[in-house]
């Protein structure tokens, strides 16, 4: 039996590469750093290692070069997101077999290993990894339920999370007074890998259910970003996806959704609440001084650095937290900074679903939220500056 040592600091990706090697007929045994990958090359004695690059305290190109010091025949894959053409050089000129780049198929990961160590067809790839795609980063998702037992897609969710390797959901139950947690419960049971839920007791507003689910996501170090998503799935998920390719291959802090109608797009809302949300949409831009089509957006994507930033402190409104997000951002970088850290990308699909909590009365509500918005973001901040 072949062994593999695999050595990559992010646990839902080693999880997922664990289990299918397993599945495979390979031994196969993981480390989530380099000094701990190196340990067990002594003791476990591996025929292949897959190491990634970009790892904390040890990088994977380290952890190659002691590797081949020790013993120079064993075999050595590169499994990373790092896609720099000198890296990726170095890497060949340290003596490795192959580099896979993420994002890509466990079934590709196969071939591959089986190239490497020459194994027979009874070990080609599986049937059941079809389709599964281990991503380039791990990305956390925050979805707010308040009485969604009747709306919840358990299956869409499942079925997301069992093909996109890398994503972790977490659901959070804000108060609901339906029987939604142990819906959730249900659908995270054997999947607490890739599914968590979160118990708020209280109802507290999206806002806030949003707010702790970042906090308690932002915990987990092998997350690279953490978003939000509207539990009704208004916004499919491979537009989300689509947020975070953005998010991947930038500089931006904030890639948000947008839902602009535009060709080649679905994007479908009632009327009455069209109306409503372009005029409010009108007074949020003069607020923020910032041209944003679509600061509502329920799908939004951020880069770790700003989750303490933009999260610690509570929110002052319950609906128009959104709007917070982006006044924060203002006032932590500076307008002209945080214009260009906010991507704004439209979606390709998002349709309205019904049994929305937001009402007319709320909507109506909105707009003297958006007056307590400025005052506390501009003008209060304005005066305790001249008062100190």
């Amino acid at each position: 039996m072949k062994r593999i040592l695999a050595i990559d600091d992010q646990q839902l990706i080693l999880l997922s590469l664990e289990k299918h090697l397993t599945d495979l007929g390979y031994s196969v045994k993981c480390a989530d750093n380099g000094k701990e990958g190196l340990s067990l090359f002594e003791t476990f004695s591996p025929d292949l290692v897959i190491v990634d690059i970009n790892m904390d305290e040890m990088s994977g190109l380290e952890v190659i070069k002691t590797i081949k010091e020790k013993k120079s025949e064993v075999k050595i894959l590169v499994l990373s997101g790092n896609n720099d053409e000198d890296t990726i050089i170095d890497g060949f000129d340290l003596g490795i077999d192959d580099y896979m780049k993420k994002p890509l198929s466990l079934n590709e990961v196969s071939v591959r290993i089986g190239r490497i160590l020459g194994v027979k067809y009874e070990r080609s790839p599986s049937k059941d990894s079809k389709g599964k795609i281990l991503q380039r980063n791990c990305i956390g998702v925050v979805i707010p339920c308040y009485n969604e037992e009747k709306r919840l897609l358990s299956k869409e969710f499942i079925d997301f999370t069992n093909s996109n390797l890398g994503y972790h959901l977490c659901f959070v139950n804000d108060g609901s007074t339906d029987n939604t947690l142990n819906v959730l419960l249900e659908l995270s049971k054997g999947r607490e890998d890739n599914i968590s839920v979160y118990n708020c007791e209280k109802n507290g507003g999206k806002g806030e259910a949003v707010r702790q689910g970042v906090l308690h996501l932002a915990q987990d170090k092998q997350l690279d970003y953490i978003g939000y998503l509207d539990a009704d799935l208004s916004t499919d998920f491979k537009d989300f996806d689509d947020l975070v390719q953005t998010m991947a291959t930038s500089d931006f802090k904030i890639v948000s959704g947008s839902r602009m109608s535009r060709m080649g797009a679905d994007i479908t809302k009632e009327s009455a609440r069209k109306i409503i949300s372009k005029t409010i949409n009108l007074i949020i831009r003069n607020i923020l001084g910032m041209s944003f089509n679509d600061t509502q957006c329920g799908a939004k994507i951020m880069d770790k650095e700003v989750f303490n930033e933009l999260f610690e402190e509570k929110f002052i409104t319950r609906w128009l937290f959104d709007v917070e997000i982006f006044m924060r951002m203002r006032k932590f970088y500076g307008k002209k900074k945080a214009i260009s850290y906010i991507c704004e990308q439209p979606l390709k699909r998002w349709i309205h679903a019904d049994g929305s909590k937001l009402s007319m009365k709320d909507s109506v509500k909105i707009v003297g939220q958006l007056g307590h918005i400025a005052y506390h973001y501009s003008f209060r901040a304005r005066n305790k500056v001249q008062k100190a």
